[in-house]
């Protein structure tokens, strides 16, 4: 399979919310089309000068200065508020990275943008939804969507799959199980030469149906730490990241010895590829959440795991004759992510925008970010 070592990043606007357009706020994000994402505002008064987003480390053009902004973004897809999640899963690749973990690629797909920018809802869909009370079918989101394509490849294809999932999040720096039943407890993260970085204990759950990788979906969601501040009701304390785990062997037409009952079909050596969703916990100004206490402890966790992000995405886009060190030990989220990064994965990037001009300066330093991943290679 011919493979790109590039990481496509894609965009999505999400629309401006009730409060946001009762309280005046003014849409500063516009799609242009073919892949442009274009940027207009004025800075609100009072503007803080300088601002630094915990995602563009080291990038000295996400540094965001008080004045007129005009600029212009480019992306390998972008949509905009008016975008289905049917569109938004067609248009992203997303069927493509599917077929590309069946034939045993590690794929993973990584949502990010600024907490309210819209992170959880294209990864899964309604936060309002249960196994007694599921989403509407437009409404489901990338994941739920990539599970079912999943499961047509395999009928299509005649393949004979194996598939399990896990599920952990990583909260104040401590990786926890969202799928084992008892209180949440940390778990160790590991490193082996053969098997990279790795949780230790994580508990996996075999699944053969949609309704049943669905069901450890939400039963594993409402495990995850959730909390409300000035800006989300709903906004995750916690990066997440759900894996599926495929084993496929292809079933062969040619004839193998049977043990005394004549000739029986054989199999072709076995595929292991792993599809990997990972949501961000939403970057944070605690003086714009109105943070205190707990939240605000959690805040800071969050705050210093994506600045790790962003300082090894940063060194990763540079031409690798300049590589000197990457510091994925500096938090567990980038271990975890070390593979996806800059290993042997592909890796699909999602940047979550919010259109509102009281975000300008989060909006401004995401999109910069995102331009940056864009010369992040891989080696599939």
């Amino acid at each position: 399979t011919s493979v790109s070592p590039h990481v496509p990043p894609i965009a999505r606007v999400r629309p401006l919310t009730c409060t946001e357009t009762r309280r005046g706020d003014r849409r500063v994000v516009h799609s242009l089309g073919d892949g442009a994402v274009h940027v207009s505002a004025t800075s609100p008064p009072g503007g803080r000068g300088e601002l630094r987003h915990p995602l563009s480390c080291l990038c000295p053009h996400a540094q965001v200065s008080a004045g007129r902004h005009d600029a212009t973004f480019g992306f390998s897809a972008v949509f905009d508020a008016g975008a289905s999640q049917e569109a938004v899963f067609e248009g992203s690749g997303m069927r493509q990275l599917v077929e590309l973990a069946i034939d045993g690629f590690s794929c993973t797909v990584f949502a990010f943008g600024q907490t309210g920018s819209g992170k959880t809802y294209t990864l899964m869909g309604p936060l309002a939804q249960s196994e007694t009370q599921p989403a509407a079918p437009a409404l489901l989101g990338l994941m739920q969507r990539s599970f079912a394509c999943l499961l047509e490849q395999s009928r299509s294809r005649g393949s004979d799959l194996a598939l399990s999932a896990s599920y952990l999040e990583i909260y104040n720096e401590q990786v926890r199980d969202l799928l084992s039943p008892g209180p949440p407890c940390a778990l160790p993260l590991r490193w082996s030469k053969t098997r990279g970085f790795y949780v230790e204990n994580q508990l996996s759950v075999d699944f053969e149906s949609l309704e049943a990788i669905v069901s450890l979906l939400l039963q594993g969601s409402q495990r995850r730490r959730t909390s409300a501040h000035a800006l989300n009701r709903h906004s995750s304390r916690s990066h997440a990241l759900l894996t599926i785990h495929i084993r496929s062997r292809a079933v062969s037409t040619c004839p193998a010895l049977g043990e005394g009952l004549g000739l029986i079909p054989s199999t072709c050596p076995s595929k292991q590829g792993t599809l990997c969703f990972v949501d961000l916990a939403g970057s944070e100004r605690v003086k714009e959440t109105g943070s205190s206490g707990e939240l605000s402890m959690e805040a800071n966790s969050i705050n210093r795991s994506l600045l790790a992000l962003g300082h090894c995405i940063s060194l990763l886009a540079k031409p690798r004759g300049k590589w000197t060190h990457i510091p994925y030990r500096d938090s567990k989220l980038t271990r975890l992510l070390a593979r996806s990064l800059g290993g042997s994965g592909i890796t699909l990037m999602v940047a979550c925008i919010s259109p509102s001009s009281r975000c300008l300066s989060e909006t401004l330093s995401t999109l910069h970010y995102a331009s940056r991943a864009r010369r992040v290679t891989t080696r599939p």
